[in-house]
Parts: structure tokens; sequence; C-alpha cells
């Protein structure tokens, strides 16, 4: 499902840094709700999200996909590094952006994230305090694939990758550490690459299935410090804060990134609406599989309960 909408180029400041993205206008008259979407680990708003944000724009939500700083066409640095403080406080500052405008309704705005920022959307999605409901402004949120675990998402690696390619990744860990506490640029590693390799994600398949979705912006590049990162990543703690809240996980069964175990514990905490694929962590992207299913049930879940 595509629109004919053109992307608007859209800019916002994060932390002193212009960051931007693309936005597209809800094909209907009036302020529309908005659908915000941010990209997993590593990943840049041209790197497939823009179909999603079509689709959603076709049926009537506007829809904005961003860039955190340091990564694709945003602005910031240090370049390629990841911190979750970080690019939870972009998430804000672009649903702060959306909302500003005179088409988008700012009082329905829906978190989409996948991967790394499908729990990133659940933690920006509680309201500060964390017992008192839905941050302001979020009607809903869409985790797709999400990442809600960073231990056991670790401790999965553990099991599928060769020994001494988690021996590799403990070494460039300690480094970037060692680097960060001496004052210098954390070192980057490859982000994916073939089984074997020093690249953070080198399951079989997972080469492939990333670099189909890379667009002009995306580096195949990650600071070495993420695994540290991750380890201490844990939304899925703190899901049940969302109860009552319109939640939709989209879980892969056989996802091998991000274990759908942990992901269906987190939604059975948050009282959430639960679509399940038959497929591992890429095969919700475009031109992957579950796609279009996926496409679909996050629309039935928009028109339900933000339409």
């Amino acid at each position: 499902m595509t629109s004919q909408i053109t992307p608007l180029d859209l800019e916002f400041r994060s932390g002193g840094d212009t960051c931007r993205g693309w936005f597209l206008p809800a094909a209907r008259t009036g302020p529309a709700p908005c659908v915000v979407l941010a990209h997993g680990l590593g990943g840049t708003a041209d790197s497939g999200l823009l179909p999603f944000a079509e689709a959603f724009a076709a049926a009537g939500f506007a829809a904005f996909a961003m860039d955190y700083r340091g990564f694709g066409r945003s602005g910031g640095g240090p370049r390629q590094v990841v911190s979750t403080t970080r690019q939870q406080d972009d998430i804000r500052a672009a649903v702060a952006a959306v909302a500003a405008r005179p088409d988008v309704d700012a009082d329905r705005v829906v978190l989409w994230g996948c991967s790394l920022a499908g729990g990133h959307a659940l933690e920006v999605a509680r309201e500060p305090g964390g017992a008192t409901g839905i941050a302001a402004g979020i009607a809903a949120v869409i985790a797709v694939v999400p990442l809600v675990d960073g231990r056991a998402a670790a401790v999965a690696a553990a099991r599928q990758h060769r020994p001494g390619a988690l021996l590799r990744s403990t070494g460039t860990t300690v480094a970037a550490k060692a680097a960060a506490a001496m004052g210098r640029s954390e070192p980057l590693v490859p982000l994916v690459g073939p089984p074997g390799s020093t690249a953070v994600l080198s399951l079989d398949g997972y080469d492939q299935a990333y670099r189909s979705l890379a667009g002009p912006s995306w580096r195949n590049e990650i600071g070495g410090g993420v695994g540290a990162v991750l380890g201490s990543f844990r939304p899925g703690a703190r899901a049940a804060e969302l109860a009552g809240t319109p939640v939709l996980f989209q879980i892969a069964d056989l996802d091998r990134s991000a274990p759908a175990h942990t992901a269906g514990t987190a939604a059975f905490a948050a009282r959430a609406e639960v679509r399940h694929y038959p497929g591992d962590h890429f095969d919700l992207f475009p031109g992957r599989a579950c796609h279009d299913l996926a496409v679909g049930h996050a629309l039935h879940f928009l028109r339900r309960y933000v339409g």
C-alpha cells in the first residue's frame, strides 16, 4: 500500500542540534492524528520507514519518519554512537515538532518504533514519574519487533554466535569504555556483517536483510560501546505502567535479535493488543514476507483507537 503524497523535509531541534525527518501530511482535511516513526539500532529514516509512513498517510494519518542525532540526515555528534537517553529525547522533540503543526491534532500523536525504538516508544509514552499513565499528547503506541530487554537479547546472542565472535565483541566494548574514560572518541565497528565477522549483527541472513533496506544516508558503522548500552536497556520492566493505554505489539515469533518471549511478557504487562508473525526480526519490513500484513494490522489498530 503506497501513497502519492510527497514527503516534506522537516527539521526540529533536540539537545541544541538540528534533527531531520520526512513529514507526510494526511490524505484528509483538517488536523489529523500523526504517527511518529523511529528506527532501531543504527537505522535511518530512509532505510525502510517511508513505506510504513506512506501507508499511514494514505489512510488519513499524518506521519513523520525521523533521524536521531548523529545518524542519517540529522546533525549532532558523536556520529553513529547510540545513547538510549539521547534517542528518547529526540523522539520527544519530534513529537513536540509535529504537535505544533496546524495540520496535526496535538492530542492524537502515536509513537511507532521498531526494534530498539520499540523499547524507546514504551519509555517515551510513560508519563514522567511512572504511575500516572501515558504522556500528554500520546494517544497510542505501536511497538514493532520491539527490543524490551537488552540482557535477554545478549543471552540469546551468546547462544547463537560463535565463541570467537563473542570474545571480539566483548573486547570491543571494553575498548570503547576505556576510550570514553580517557576522553577519546568511541571506536566504530561494523553494524552488520556475515557470520563470524566482527559486526554487531552477524547472524546468518542479517547482513543481506539490513542492506536491502539501507537508504543513501545509512552507514554500516556503530559505536563499539553499544553492547554495554543495550545491556542496561530494559523498558519491558516498566511496561505495566502503560496498562489501559492503547498499545500494539507486533512480534516476530522467530525473532533471533529481539527475543519474542520477552516482548510477549512486556505486552501482557501492558495489557496490549498483540499480533504474531511467522518470521524473523527483519521480516516485517518492506519487501519482506510479513510487511503487508503488519501494515494492515497497524492500520486496523489506528482506526480503532485514534482514527
